[in-house]
């Protein structure tokens, strides 16, 4: 096998290799890592492992050619310099938190530019869905709006039956 077979065969795996992860997770996150130190970096991939979300490093070409099979936008003009890609299981809320945290506390990490369902997103967009509350605080907070209407909707149910029986008893 000549060596340049051999490249092009490894080049084939990686692109298959990528294609395979922005597959299994319904997001993209594109960030900036210029000047992230080792440290920094592995902090930001285990507190990302904690939200099931990873962080890959790759060379853009070879991104821009899984972006491209996988049949998503083309946001190959973000894909410029040191890129770090972010995918994850299921919760882009979490991983994004987890990167405007440590965009916060580095002032390094920014968002080029993100998916989400085969839709492209502005770094200002994948900002605010960092900033959300947690999934839990939000179904808490839908219920507690559910059982206040509930309620209001029973006192005044409670108000005309008492009102109903007063107008009786006259």
């Amino acid at each position: 096998m000549s060596t340049e077979m051999k490249v092009n065969a490894d080049k084939e795996t990686i692109v298959a290799q990528l294609l395979e992860k922005i597959n299994a997770s319904p997001f993209l996150l594109v960030i900036d890592y210029t000047g992230v130190s080792v440290p920094e970096f592995t902090k930001l991939r285990a507190d990302l492992a904690a939200t099931g979300a990873r962080c890959t490093v790759a060379k853009n070409s070879f991104m821009v050619k899984a972006i491209a099979e996988a049949g998503l936008p083309d946001i190959s003009a973000s894909l410029k310099g040191q890129t770090a890609y972010v995918t994850g299981d299921k919760d882009i809320c979490s991983a994004a938190k987890v990167v405007n945290a440590f965009a916060k506390t580095t002032k390094k990490g920014a968002y080029r530019v993100g998916i989400l369902d085969g839709a492209e997103l502005a770094p200002d967009q994948i900002q605010t869905l960092g900033e959300l509350p947690s999934r839990e605080i939000l179904l808490a907070t839908l219920l507690g709006t559910i059982n206040g209407a509930g309620a209001a909707l029973a006192r005044v149910i409670k108000a005309y039956v008492d009102k109903q029986g007063e107008s009786q008893a006259s």
